[in-house]
């Protein structure tokens, strides 16, 4: 299995979805730091992100953003053709792009609307666009034999953790963490692993709404260790990941959690 190490003359692509802000910035800027050249994947103008690729930019690599939104085919494919053109195929695919619903309602009231956005979002977008980028992986290697590749996708707790009041989010998750095993299992024979990264309350502007909820219960020890989980805690995953730290675990899940998700009486 190949591991994801750069050369001194041709550093490694990393294509980060979602990249631009929250934990997909702090994945972004643990890659940077160790020396991968980015390709920042959102929706907004890049004017409205040029801060924070700037500040990508300023640990010394390459820095490209491609916009796109990764619910549509045309967006995937826009993305995608925006790497190939400025950076090469991705050796790392993180695929962190994600929404929370609009609404929070109950499952017995979400709507249709609500639950396509969710998994067009969260579950077909990682699911066909690992599908384009992996083939792009393949063909490299087919051109060059030592060309290291990976997948991460980064999930949530709610694949597994229930809210009845945001359904469509935890099917999404949870289907994400079936499509890493699929992926993992087809890509395992071909050296390339595929891992899933799951992290719980991490303080991004997502969870910003809900911020007094979660500050009052982790005071009252819902996490093992007793703070807020930070997008650089999921960076540092990610970047172990990729670096291949992990050789014989593909497929597998790495919690993020604070020990969230640890049974206790």
């Amino acid at each position: 299995m190949a591991t994801l190490m750069s050369s001194k003359t041709q550093p490694l692509v990393a294509l980060v979805t979602g990249g631009s802000r929250g934990i997909g910035f702090g994945i972004a800027d643990r890659l940077a730091r160790e020396g991968y050249a980015l390709a920042i994947n959102g929706v907004r103008a890049e004017a409205e992100v040029a801060d924070n690729l700037s500040r990508l930019r300023a640990h010394g690599v390459e820095v490209v953003y491609a916009p796109g939104d990764v619910a549509s085919e045309a967006g995937r494919e826009a993305l995608l053709e925006r790497t190939l053109a400025s950076l090469g195929p991705p050796n790392l695919l993180v695929n962190n792009a994600g929404v929370a619903p609009r609404e929070r309602r109950d499952v017995l009231e979400m709507t249709r609307e609500s639950y396509e956005r969710v998994l067009g979002t969260n579950l077909a977008g990682p699911l066909f666009l690992s599908q384009l980028v992996v083939r792009h992986m393949l063909a490299a290697r087919e051109r060059e034999p030592g060309f290291a590749a990976c997948v991460v996708n980064v999930s949530s707790i709610s694949a597994s953790v229930v809210s009845t009041n945001r359904g469509e989010y935890c099917i999404a998750k949870a289907g994400l963490a079936m499509l890493t095993q699929l992926f993992a299992t087809r890509l395992g024979p071909l050296g390339i692993p595929v891992y899933e990264v799951r992290p719980g309350v991490i303080q991004t502007d997502m969870t910003a709404g809900v911020a007094a909820k979660y500050d009052q219960l982790i005071a009252n020890g819902l996490c093992v260790q007793p703070r807020w989980g930070y997008p650089e805690d999921v960076g540092r995953a990610v970047a172990a990941l990729a670096r291949g730290d992990f050789p014989y675990s593909t497929g597998q899940v790495i919690l993020v959690d604070g020990g969230l998700t640890i049974p206790r009486l």
